[in-house]
């Protein structure tokens, strides 16, 4: 019996090994698909984006067999690929961008980088900060501070679209609290978590602060230039410039935005009545 238990036991490993070659040899397959599709994007990018498409749609229906997170790597690194082509997307713009994050949080809802690239892409660019919100949920639902010390990030991207797009003020600021309780969770960020503490306390006494709203959309600018995305930051900075910000630049030439608090009207004197 117990040889028999073995040889099952054997069985199922070489079955499971084989159904997982299977699927890396798809993978690598489509990875090889992939280095073709680049001469495609440039010679008819409307051809190249449907079949995009296709290919998002096979790997959203298609079983992985434990590897989820190879596949939600795989369809990052081909959205950064699509991302950057700033030619083909002139032509077709981010119409893409929704499928490939619905893949990504899906398949590894614990893939904290992407949730950057998933707001800005989302939320400033396409306009759709719900659907945004959709996928950050699924973040926040399967993240916490022991499984993730950067998990807190999720919540903060999910305040400055409920807060900036939205006008959700109450929702914000539950996001950031609960941003504040993570951090807080984790030596390092601490600071941080005492930052959006704060932030939350102070919408609560003015939920239509203009510091905190500029404060807030330098987050967005500062997050579009680490993701090089002039678009972005061409409209964070409008908005910044609307609350009452300037432009300065320091000593190194790098340009910042300074507050600027709106001057107080001269009282008028008052008339004694007769």
């Amino acid at each position: 019996m117990a040889v028999s238990i073995n040889q099952h036991r054997w069985r199922s490993w070489v079955l499971h090994f084989a159904i997982a070659g299977s699927a890396i040899a798809g993978i690598i397959a489509m990875q090889r698909l992939q280095l073709n599709k680049r001469s495609l994007w440039i010679e008819n990018p409307q051809q190249a984006e449907q079949q995009e498409t296709l290919r998002l749609d096979l790997l959203q229906k298609t079983p992985t067999f434990g590897f989820d997170n190879m596949i939600a790597n795989w369809a990052f690194l081909n959205f950064l690929q699509y991302y950057g082509d700033d030619e083909a997307r002139k032509q077709t713009g981010y119409s893409l961008s929704p499928q490939y994050f619905d893949l990504i949080t899906q398949r590894d809802p614990r893939f904290v980088d992407s949730y950057l690239f998933l707001s800005g892409t989302l939320s400033y660019q396409l306009g759709e900060p719900t659907r945004s919100l959709e996928y950050l949920k699924r973040g926040t639902d399967a993240l916490s501070p022991q499984n993730h010390p950067r998990a807190f990030t999720v919540w903060r991207y999910a305040a400055l679209d409920q807060l900036l797009l939205l006008g959700d003020t109450p929702s914000a600021i539950h996001s950031l609290e609960m941003a504040s309780k993570w951090a807080n969770e984790v030596p390092d960020y601490r600071e941080a978590g005492s930052i959006f503490q704060e932030t939350a306390n102070f919408l609560k006494t003015d939920p239509d602060s203009r510091l905190v709203r500029f404060q807030a959309w330098g987050s967005v600018y500062q997050q579009a230039e680490a993701m090089n995305d002039r678009q972005t930051q061409t409209r964070a900075k409008q908005e910044i410039l609307n609350l009452g910000g300037v432009e300065k630049v320091d000593a190194q030439g790098r340009h910042f935005f300074a507050f600027s608090q709106p001057k107080k009207p001269p009282l008028t004197p008052s008339i004694p009545s007769k």
